[in-house]
């Protein structure tokens, strides 16, 4: 059946391919976006880090679609540095975006899940939120944050049907990964077993899945769609 799908940063990367492999799958899927209309999907524009734009966003989709079944909290900022380095505007900015913002959209998605005894919250992390990363103390900090915050969310509404995961993708191609020197993709694949790096459809199948029926008695868990770089974290 078609489902209301939103997807927070969805107008590039991982969120793109998230938002175009549930609209292939039948939902109804909007996205946020803060540059602008998104081809081919309802966009809403969003600043997670404003309560006031997360509620008019909801609004909107729910105006406009329905309820959210399926929230995917996808977006995210970097802003890398070593600790000793680091402006506190770098770190609040990160943390504000990627682990508050998950906490906004979450707690905005909630309510109706629970009225409607179904539901499915899937929160992007990262390989980094468990193995660490050099430069990144508040990007790990961040993406690590949403793997206490999701366990914890998925006890409180467990029992209303609603589940509550994590994706934690590894190294995945992108405008980002492409700006890197040679010798620093050779440096990352060497420690990748499988020696590449993901497609973001890879990372979008693995999001499509936990929501899916199939994933119904999966809650609390941190699925790694990593080539293996963070094994046994």
């Amino acid at each position: 059946m078609s489902r209301v799908v939103l997807v927070t940063g969805g107008n590039r990367g991982i969120g793109a391919a998230i938002a175009a492999a549930f609209k292939a799958g039948g939902d109804q899927v909007a996205v946020t976006s803060r540059h602008g209309e998104v081809e081919g999907f309802f966009t809403v524009p969003c600043d997670v880090t404003s309560s006031e734009d997360v509620d008019a966003a909801f609004a909107t989709v729910e105006a406009e679609l329905g309820p959210v079944e399926v929230l995917v909290a996808n977006a995210g900022i970097t802003a890398d540095t070593l600790l000793l380095s680091m402006k506190e505007d770098a770190w609040d900015r990160v943390l504000d975006t990627n682990l508050s913002g998950a906490y906004r959209v979450a707690k905005r998605a909630t309510s109706k899940m629970i009225r409607a005894r179904k539901g499915r919250i899937i929160l992007v992390s990262s390989v980094v939120a468990l193995t660490g990363s050099a430069g990144q103390t508040n990007y790990a900090a961040s993406k690590a944050g949403m793997v206490g915050f999701a366990r914890s969310l998925a006890r409180e509404i467990g029992g209303r049907g609603v589940t509550v995961n994590v994706v934690a993708p590894g190294f995945v191609e992108s405008d980002m990964t492409a700006a890197l020197s040679e010798s620093r993709r050779a440096e990352i694949l060497e420690a990748v077993p499988l020696k590449r790096m993901a497609t973001p459809e890879e990372v979008a199948a693995s999001v499509v899945w936990l929501a899916s029926e199939a994933a119904g008695y999966v809650t609390g868990a941190v699925i790694p769609v990593d080539g293996g770089l963070g094994m046994g974290h």
